[in-house]
Order: structure tokens, then C-alpha cells, then sequence
């Protein structure tokens, strides 16, 4: 029984064509909801996505600025706020805070998760598994905070989650000054409030603040502090759970799978995660054998072992069967679909919010990168202005480009 079980799994193999990696592109683009006749819309669509994307880290600005917005037909900041404020969605910061200076342009004191801090969106119930399949930060109370910063520190340590006016009131600090220290707590992945505002609030400057509350006299703005909730210190779990558990590797290996669809050990080089290829091998293969996964040779060009649900398999056909659609569609390089370097020709290019990609038809065209525009292919003149257009033509809802778009 086993031999016949192993021949009808090769031979079930042996049936799938494999897909050019432009095709593969393509059916990413819209498997992730990126490509315009993909793309969703209302709130409940908005809990599907986070669930897709669970367990990717993205610079802090880059959610709303681009990876969300680029998914939605409209998307609307309040939808995640609600997500947050019910308990069913919560933002944190998974990976430690690197000590040396300059990374990803982060510093370690007075600067806030502003920018490129790398935050994650999870449904509250896999904060857990999310937390022991990241590399762990050090305890809080070994950090180098400034002085305010600790002393904002100490206050949520003792008195638990407080609102933002609590506690400028008890600490006797002024407003930016707990802003300034809630931004360096959260970059070092010690603190969150209850809704999306209060990071949105620290991505904003100042004068950006007030200019807003001027415009929109009558309506409530998507980046005030007060509207952020409680901050709380974030509470990890003690559980001894770690990445080779053989449960919790497999609910990372189902959540790979729903991300991608079809899953490698190449297309997984940007995932932070620390569970192994060769865990995640022993699992998928037991899924194959159970008949809920296909194994076999989806992507052409691509060395090792392949899976994919059902329902994958059925759309690289549909994909590859419609053929060229001369689409162009543009992401940022922070989105889990800058894949330039890993499945696709040409060098990485630096996963920074305002870094992106064109891909035409799959196959990567042009990039904007340290503010400077490269042609990845040879276009003519017209085809350069039309790229060079599209390249830049994002998703952003206006009232969110008042700080979303402001330079690196």
C-alpha cells in the first residue's frame, strides 16, 4: 500500500506543467490581491488580507502607506483601527532592535519606530506563535533608554495600560516628550496601544498635526494621539514553545502557504521566521501524503521541492493559459512581492517604503531606488515616460499622503 501510495503521488506529480517565473509573478500579483482586477474592498476584505500578510514585517509607514492601500480598491484607516480597538488585531514588533547604529536607518535612542521600524499586523491570538518563531529581543530592563524614556517606562510598568493624557499628567512630561518616548519604546518592541492610530500618530510630525486639525476642523484626524487608545507594555509569552515544535511549525507552514499559495525554499529567503527549510520540508510532505497539498514542479527554473494548495494550482493555469496582458502594476519594495534577485533576473532592491517596483506582465521592468529611476529593460523614449508614470502612480488615500509621503 505504501509503494502505491508513493506511485500515484509521483504520477499525480508528473502531471503538473511548470510555469514560466513571469507566469508565477503574475499569479502572485493577483493571489496577493496587488493586480487591479484582484483587488477588494470593505472592511471584511481588510481582515482577510491581514491574515494573508500574518507574520510579515514591513516598515511601520509602509502599511497604510502602501501594502494595504495596494489591495484595496478603497482603503479606509478606520477599518484597522475598529480591527485593533475589538482585540481581534494587534500591531507589534517582532525582531530586536539591531545595537548598531544605521541599520535600516534606525537609531537606537531618541528616534522613533517613525519610519522603517519593522511592525507586523496578527490576529491577537497568534501573537504567541508569531513571538516564537522571531528571533527574541532582549529583556526590556537590559535596554538603554534615555532618561524620559525610562521614566515613561517605569509609569506603564506600574500603573499598566494608561491613556496618552494619563500619562503626561503623571509623569509630569510634556507632550512630544512622551511621544518622543513612546516612539523610542516601541522601536525597541516594548510597547503598543489598543488602536492602529497611536503608531500612525508617531509616524506624523508635530506641524503636520496641526495643520491637519486645522483643515478638518469638523472631523476626527486619523493621526491624533488621543485616539490611540491605551498604551500598554506589549506582554510576551513565556511559553516554551520554539520554533522546531512540531504544532507550531506547522501552523507557520499553512500560514506560508496561504500567503504564497506555492511555496519553495527560495521564495521564503525574505521571511523572517526561524523555522527551518528542512522542518517545513517534513511537514509539507506529510500534508502531500495526507492529499490536502500537491507536491511537484510548478515554477520552472527554480531548484528543490514545491507544494501548493488546490486552489493555486488552478489559478497558475487560468494565468498562464490567458497569457500576456501588457499590465503594468507598481509596489513598493517593501511589499512581500519585491521578489527582484530571489525568483526574478536583476540585483535586490532595498525593501524601503519609498523604493519600487514596475512589473510588467510579471517581469520586472523598471525601479526607483535612492531616488533615482533604472530601466531594467531597453524601452524606447515614450516607453520610458510611460513606465517612469506608472512606476510612480500609487494607491494612497489623500488624507494619508500629508505623511505617508514624505522623503526617506
Amino acid at each position: 500500500l505504501a509503494r502505491i501510495h508513493s506511485y500515484t503521488l509521483n504520477r499525480v506529480r508528473q502531471e503538473i506543467e511548470p510555469v514560466a517565473s513571469t507566469d508565477f509573478m503574475r499569479y502572485l500579483l493577483a493571489w496577493q490581491k496587488v493586480a487591479p482586477d484582484h483587488q477588494v474592498e470593505g472592511p471584511e476584505s481588510l481582515r482577510a488580507i491581514i491574515e494573508q500578510l500574518e507574520g510579515v514585517e514591513a516598515p511601520a509607514a509602509a502599511w497604510e502607506g502602501e501594502l494595504l492601500p495596494a489591495r484595496m480598491v478603497e482603503y479606509d484607516p478606520a477599518w484597522l483601527d475598529a480591527l485593533c480597538l475589538s482585540g481581534e488585531v494587534v500591531w507589534a514588533r517582532l525582531t530586536p532592535l539591531s545595537r548598531s547604529a544605521g541599520e535600516n536607518g534606525e537609531r537606537t535612542r531618541g528616534s522613533g519606530p517613525v519610519r522603517n521600524t519593522p511592525i507586523a499586523l496578527l490576529r491577537r491570538k497568534n501573537f504567541a506563535l508569531w513571538s516564537s518563531v522571531f528571533p527574541q529581543p532582549a529583556p526590556a530592563g537590559t535596554a538603554e533608554f534615555s532618561t524620559t524614556t525610562q521614566l515613561v517606562y517605569d509609569y506603564l510598568s506600574l500603573r499598566g495600560a494608561s491613556f496618552f493624557t494619563d500619562v503626561v499628567e503623571n509623569t509630569k512630561l510634556l507632550r512630544s516628550q512622551v511621544e518622543e518616548s513612546l516612539a523610542e519604546l516601541v522601536a525597541n518592541g516594548v510597547v503598543v496601544s489598543d488602536s492602529f492610530a497611536g503608531l500612525r500618530a508617531l509616524l506624523t510630525p508635530g506641524s503636520r498635526k496641526t495643520q491637519a486639525a486645522a483643515r478638518r476642523k469638523h472631523r476626527q484626524p486619523v493621526y491624533d494621539m488621543v485616539s490611540a487608545g491605551r498604551w500598554s507594555i506589549l506582554q510576551r509569552s513565556n511559553t516554551t514553545q520554539t520554533a522546531s515544535d512540531p504544532a507550531l511549525a506547522e501552523e507557520v507552514a499553512w500560514a506560508l502557504l496561504k500567503r504564497y499559495g506555492v511555496v519553495f525554499k527560495r521564495l521564503l529567503e525574505r521571511e523572517g521566521v526561524a523555522v527551518p527549510w528542512r522542518v517545513l520540508l517534513r511537514i509539507y510532505h506529510r500534508l502531500e501524503a495526507r492529499g490536502e497539498i500537491r507536491g511537484g514542479r510548478f515554477v520552472g527554473g527554480i531548484s528543490g521541492e514545491q507544494f501548493a494548495v488546490p486552489e493555486a494550482i488552478g489559478m497558475l493555469r487560468a494565468i498562464r493559459r490567458a497569457g500576456a496582458q501588457e499590465s503594468l502594476i507598481s509596489v513598493s519594495a517593501a511589499d512581500p512581492l519585491n521578489l527582484v534577485g530571489i525568483i526574478l533576473p536583476g540585483s535586490r532592491i532595498t525593501a524601503h517604503t519609498s523604493n519600487r517596483i514596475l512589473y510588467q506582465d510579471g517581469a520586472p521592468m523598471a525601479a526607483f531606488e535612492s531616488g533615482e529611476t533604472r530601466f531594467l529593460v531597453e524601452l524606447s523614449r515614450t516607453m520610458e515616460w510611460k513606465a517612469k508614470s506608472a512606476l510612480m502612480r500609487k494607491a494612497t488615500r489623500p488624507e494619508l499622503r500629508s505623511y505617508l509621503q514624505r522623503p526617506a
